[in-house]
């Protein structure tokens, strides 16, 4: 026992030799993506909480105390800004009391801002779903967005620390270089299958599809946010077999055992995806996401 206790004393003691003993901003995102890129660009002068499990419908988080705690002291505060949070974070932030992430607030980064989005609707209208009259919400599955979003983030983290400006805009730059290099490998991947359509659960792929060149407009549910009725699911069958459509993409959060009777029924592939870091194996960065999800597509457009 004596020897364990000394063994953690150890681990311990070299734990605090190599962290820093106080991260610059407290940073905190609302999903993975805007996390990771945080955590890249700010390295070791900011600490990252995130409030969404990657696993987790971003739609729909459950509220927690700790990510009020989280909230009341962080300096920095990065959500998506395009109605996909409206449901759970204002509480959260009511309940964190703090001036520095307000609305408007210098800790506020909005990600979304200088992003076109997709799909906005011509009116607000609940009979058509779980609509964003800002637009599409899943506009980092499109990874040039991503680079929008670092400038964001590096330019808010300098005003806030201005001496650690030179690191951000830095990682800032190392970052986009290493995404405009991998942005010429997944092009290539996905250009055999140019003009292919794909069925998704939810419409979160269509960012990704129209970057690649992949028509990302069939979807399982009927309308979004509305679950899959079967008169829908027959519809969707039949044209995927009429149209030889055989590739699904499903989310860790999404009913697997519907989107399996459906490649069943089609003689379809099913493909695991994910829109966060860490949701995936592998996959702890941004880069490392879009990567593996290019790679899985690719691979199942490719299958006979």
């Amino acid at each position: 026992m004596r020897t364990t206790r000394v063994f953690f004393t150890i681990a311990a003691t070299c734990m605090a030799a190599v962290l820093p003993a106080n991260a610059a901003l407290k940073v905190v995102g609302t999903t993975g993506e805007y996390s990771a890129l945080a955590s890249q660009i700010g390295g070791a002068r900011v600490s990252v909480t995130t409030i969404a499990k990657p696993t987790e419908d971003p739609h729909f988080v459950d509220a927690r105390p700790s990510q009020i705690v989280a909230l009341n002291r962080a300096d920095v505060l990065i959500e998506g800004g395009a109605e996909l949070e409206v449901g759970w974070l204002p509480p959260l932030l009511d309940g964190s009391r703090n001036p520095k992430i307000a609305a408007g607030a210098p800790g506020r980064i909005v990600a979304s801002q200088g992003i076109q989005l997709l799909d906005i609707p011509l009116a607000a209208d609940r009979s058509q779903g779980d609509t964003h009259v800002a637009g599409n919400p899943h506009f980092m599955l499109d990874p040039l967005n991503a680079k929008i979003v670092a400038e964001h983030i590096a330019r808010v983290f300098s005003a806030l620390d201005p001496a650690g400006a030179s690191l951000y805009r830095t990682n800032a730059s190392a970052f986009e270089a290493a995404l405009d290099a991998k942005m010429k490998q997944w092009t290539a991947a996905l250009a055999p299958f140019n003009g292919r359509q794909i069925v998704t659960y939810h419409p979160t792929w269509r960012y990704f599809g129209r970057r690649f060149g992949l028509k990302a407009d069939t979807f399982l549910e009927p309308k979004p946010g509305i679950p899959p009725s079967p008169p829908h699911l027959a519809k969707v069958m039949q044209k995927m077999q009429a149209e030889n459509i055989r590739v699904l993409l499903v989310e860790p959060y999404q009913p697997r055992k519907t989107a399996e009777a459906v490649v069943a029924r089609t003689g379809g592939v099913l493909v695991d995806v994910a829109q966060f870091p860490g949701a995936l194996p592998g996959t702890p960065t941004y880069l490392d996401l879009i990567d593996t999800v290019v790679k899985r597509v690719a691979q199942a457009l490719a299958a006979k």
